[in-house]
């Protein structure tokens, strides 16, 4: 069975609607989003310096950027039910990791294989903006992944980064 996602009028209209209630801003939202990932990165790269070096100081560090996270994860999922928290919390790493892994492919010349890991990274975040945003709900997210062609086109339209 498929989930029905939303045309992209629906969409318009629900993220209208919603700029209005709480003045959303979509450009900053997305800002948001790369700054938590950025901000899980560095979680995991203090854990394993700790670990590697033997020095806890680094597991302190990591404690405070994790504080720090969380802060900035709850700007950025106001309303969150159930499991939606972590989620997003692990789609936004995803998002991070396949971005990673697609730039070392392509440091390496293999354009193909980069731009097949760019594209599964902007659909777990295209999946991301649609939990954020409440046009699925969690148990919906595996019929999203695999139609989200539409969605990761409305994303596209909406988190224009550079729609000042």
């Amino acid at each position: 069975m498929t989930t029905k996602l939303p045309t992209i009028d629906e969409f318009l209209k629900k993220i209208e609607s919603q700029k209005e209630k709480a003045g959303v801003d979509l450009s900053m939202s997305e800002d948001l989003s790369l700054a938590v990932m950025n901000l899980i990165s560095l979680e995991e790269h203090f854990f394993f310096t700790g670990v590697k070096t033997k020095n806890d100081e680094y597991f302190d560090t990591s404690q405070e950027i994790r504080d720090l996270r969380k802060e900035l994860l709850k700007q950025l999922m106001l309303n969150h039910e159930g499991e939606t928290w972590c989620i997003s919390k692990h789609l936004l790493s995803a998002t991070m990791r396949l971005i990673e892994v697609g730039n070392k492919l392509q440091s390496e010349n293999k354009k193909k294989e980069a731009k097949q890991m760019f594209e599964k990274a902007y659909k777990v975040y295209s999946i991301f903006w649609a939990l954020k945003l409440k046009l699925i709900d969690a148990s919906k997210i595996k019929d999203t992944a695999t139609n989200s062609a539409q969605l990761e086109d409305l994303v596209g339209k909406l988190a224009d980064c550079c729609d000042e």
